[in-house]
Protein backbone atom coordinates (compact mmCIF):
# COMPACT_ATOMS: atom_id res chain seq x y z
CA UNK A 1 0.00 0.00 0.00
CA UNK A 2 1.39 3.62 -1.11
CA UNK A 3 2.22 5.59 2.30
CA UNK A 4 0.20 8.93 2.56
CA UNK A 5 2.08 12.32 1.20
CA UNK A 6 1.53 15.99 2.01
CA UNK A 7 1.52 16.24 -2.24
CA UNK A 8 0.62 13.05 -3.54
CA UNK A 9 0.32 14.72 -7.17
CA UNK A 10 3.68 15.81 -6.71
CA UNK A 11 5.28 12.86 -5.65
CA UNK A 12 3.80 11.39 -8.89
CA UNK A 13 4.73 13.87 -11.15
CA UNK A 14 8.68 13.70 -9.73
CA UNK A 15 8.34 9.19 -9.63
CA UNK A 16 7.19 9.22 -13.41
CA UNK A 17 9.98 11.52 -14.43
CA UNK A 18 12.35 9.86 -12.49
CA UNK A 19 10.80 6.44 -14.38
CA UNK A 20 11.11 8.16 -17.56
CA UNK A 21 14.76 9.69 -17.04
CA UNK A 22 15.88 6.47 -15.86
CA UNK A 23 14.58 4.43 -19.14
CA UNK A 24 15.39 7.33 -21.33
CA UNK A 25 18.63 6.83 -23.51
CA UNK A 26 19.04 10.75 -24.23
CA UNK A 27 21.87 13.23 -22.80
CA UNK A 28 20.30 15.36 -20.26
CA UNK A 29 20.02 18.28 -22.77
CA UNK A 30 18.36 16.47 -25.82
CA UNK A 31 16.31 15.30 -23.13
CA UNK A 32 15.21 18.98 -21.35
CA UNK A 33 15.12 20.06 -25.01
CA UNK A 34 12.90 17.20 -25.97
CA UNK A 35 10.67 17.84 -23.60
CA UNK A 36 10.63 21.42 -23.76
CA UNK A 37 9.79 20.98 -27.40
CA UNK A 38 6.73 18.44 -26.05
CA UNK A 39 5.47 21.46 -24.13
CA UNK A 40 5.47 24.25 -26.36
CA UNK A 41 3.55 21.59 -28.54
CA UNK A 42 0.85 21.24 -26.01
CA UNK A 43 0.83 24.83 -25.29
CA UNK A 44 1.57 24.07 -21.39
CA UNK A 45 1.57 26.59 -18.91
CA UNK A 46 3.91 28.34 -17.12
CA UNK A 47 4.38 26.24 -13.87
CA UNK A 48 5.48 23.03 -16.30
CA UNK A 49 8.33 25.20 -17.66
CA UNK A 50 9.42 26.49 -14.17
CA UNK A 51 9.82 22.44 -13.40
CA UNK A 52 12.16 22.53 -15.95
CA UNK A 53 14.25 25.38 -15.35
CA UNK A 54 16.25 23.63 -12.98
CA UNK A 55 17.13 20.43 -14.97
CA UNK A 56 18.20 22.97 -17.86
CA UNK A 57 20.38 24.88 -15.68
CA UNK A 58 22.14 21.70 -14.70
CA UNK A 59 22.67 20.37 -18.24
CA UNK A 60 23.79 24.10 -19.08
CA UNK A 61 21.54 24.61 -21.69
CA UNK A 62 21.87 28.28 -22.71
CA UNK A 63 19.15 31.15 -23.71
CA UNK A 64 20.15 30.56 -27.69
CA UNK A 65 19.63 26.62 -27.55
CA UNK A 66 16.53 27.40 -26.04
CA UNK A 67 15.67 29.86 -28.57
CA UNK A 68 17.16 27.16 -31.01
CA UNK A 69 14.21 24.72 -30.26
CA UNK A 70 11.57 27.62 -30.24
CA UNK A 71 13.09 28.14 -33.98
CA UNK A 72 13.07 24.44 -35.05
CA UNK A 73 9.66 23.78 -33.94
CA UNK A 74 7.77 26.96 -34.95
CA UNK A 75 7.17 25.79 -38.35
CA UNK A 76 5.58 22.38 -37.40
CA UNK A 77 3.44 23.60 -33.78
CA UNK A 78 2.87 27.21 -35.30
CA UNK A 79 4.11 30.59 -34.44
CA UNK A 80 1.12 31.43 -31.48
CA UNK A 81 2.83 28.43 -29.53
CA UNK A 82 6.05 29.11 -30.17
CA UNK A 83 4.74 32.92 -28.83
CA UNK A 84 2.76 31.38 -25.87
CA UNK A 85 5.85 29.34 -24.80
CA UNK A 86 8.18 32.30 -24.90
CA UNK A 87 5.30 34.09 -22.44
CA UNK A 88 5.04 31.06 -20.19
CA UNK A 89 8.90 30.45 -19.95
CA UNK A 90 9.86 33.90 -19.30
CA UNK A 91 7.13 33.91 -16.42
CA UNK A 92 8.33 30.89 -15.20
CA UNK A 93 11.97 32.53 -14.90
CA UNK A 94 10.45 35.43 -13.49
CA UNK A 95 9.02 32.90 -10.53
CA UNK A 96 11.94 31.39 -10.49
CA UNK A 97 14.23 34.16 -9.64
CA UNK A 98 11.71 35.18 -6.81
CA UNK A 99 11.80 32.00 -5.48
CA UNK A 100 15.90 32.48 -5.11
CA UNK A 101 15.54 35.74 -4.21
CA UNK A 102 13.50 34.94 -1.16
CA UNK A 103 15.54 31.61 -0.11
CA UNK A 104 18.59 33.89 -0.46
CA UNK A 105 16.52 36.58 2.28
CA UNK A 106 15.95 33.53 4.42
CA UNK A 107 19.33 32.59 4.44
CA UNK A 108 20.49 36.08 4.90
CA UNK A 109 17.70 36.07 7.97
CA UNK A 110 18.85 32.38 9.30
CA UNK A 111 22.16 33.54 9.59
CA UNK A 112 22.21 36.88 11.13
CA UNK A 113 19.70 35.12 13.90
CA UNK A 114 22.33 32.94 14.21
CA UNK A 115 24.84 35.83 14.45
CA UNK A 116 22.88 37.57 16.97
CA UNK A 117 22.18 34.46 19.04
CA UNK A 118 25.90 33.68 19.26
CA UNK A 119 26.77 37.53 20.56
CA UNK A 120 24.05 37.36 22.87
Amino acid sequence: MASASDAPVLDTLAAMTIDSIERCGMDERTLILSRIAALVAMDAPAISYLAHINPAVKAALTVEELQDVLIAIAPVVGTARVMSAASHITQAFGVAIELAEAEAVAIANAEAEAQSHRRS
